[in-house]
């Protein structure tokens, strides 16, 4: 199927509509207590609102447009099967960030993003807590509240603010490779952020508040839209180890131009154990 063949204005303006609603209820949400169910380890946990974020967005894309496809954290969470096909596929992360929505820390945020024949055709990220809302559409440019954003020009990575984060597996080995690029980077660059969540950290190089930002062990739900936002903002996104990125791969290095990328795959740590997505 060709995107030509699909209505993707009604495909936007549907999902802003749906994402809103979903952000009303995770904002009113936040400082509220929250019944938490562990996943795989004690890090790695779910609330019923990450439930009923993702029920709601794809029950209302699905009643318009029954063919499509999802992948979703928390549909995979329960063992189905993650499957990248040529068909249009909607990959949804309810809320990224969860740990920081249950400490009620306002960094956390709704992604989607609509794939057809796995090229994307559309980004949104939206933290309602601080009415944050970043959307890309292919070939249209990236915007934030509204307003075109763009990457930073800074080529030098001594000069540049990275994004990074601890992530939810805190086995030793993964755990010794972050230690060892924090400790790596904070000599070379300006500084280091990490707010708790993938989309919102890549989110911040289309922004242009920062240069790069990295991660191993993340899933695609955790980057199809931001790392998306990010090439239409003019950056760029590959594999931490330089190579092309692969959206199952649970690796990914994005930056604001392949200079400062460049810079940053010679200087950091390759982590590579993690068990990609569709397997």
């Amino acid at each position: 199927m060709s995107s030509s063949s699909i209505d993707l204005n009604a495909c936007y303006d549907l999902v802003m509509q749906l994402v809103s609603q979903s952000g009303e209820i995770v904002a009113a949400r936040n400082s509220q207590r929250k019944t938490v169910q562990i996943k795989s380890h004690p890090t790695d946990f779910v609330t019923e609102t990450d439930q009923q974020i993702e029920k709601l967005l794809i029950d209302g894309i699905r009643k318009k447009f029954p063919d499509h496809k999802f992948i979703g954290e928390e549909e995979s969470s329960e063992g189905k099967k993650v499957q990248l096909t040529e068909a249009p596929t909607w990959i949804i992360d309810p809320i990224d960030g969860t740990m920081n929505f249950v400490h009620s820390f306002p960094h956390s945020a709704i992604s989607i993003a609509l794939l057809v024949n796995k090229v994307t055709e559309i980004g949104i990220v939206y933290n309602p807590v601080l009415e944050q809302k970043f959307t890309a559409r292919r070939g249209q440019g990236a915007f934030y509240n509204g307003k075109r954003i763009h990457v930073s020009d800074e080529t030098d990575i001594t000069k540049a603010l990275i994004m990074i984060e601890f992530g939810t597996n805190r086995e030793s080995d993964k755990v010794k490779v972050v230690m060892e690029n924090l400790n790596l980077l904070v000599r070379k660059c300006h500084g280091m952020r990490c707010l708790g969540g993938a989309v919102l950290n890549i989110c911040m190089v289309a922004l242009g508040g920062a240069e790069c930002a990295f991660d191993f062990g993340a899933h695609a739900w955790d980057y199809a839209a931001s790392e998306f936002i990010v090439r239409e903002a003019g950056g760029v996104t590959l594999d931490p180890s330089g190579g092309n990125f692969d959206i199952m791969s649970r690796r990914l290095l994005v930056a604001n131009n392949m200079e400062m990328a460049n810079q940053l795959v010679a200087e950091i740590v390759q982590y590579y154990p993690s068990p990609r997505d569709d397997e």
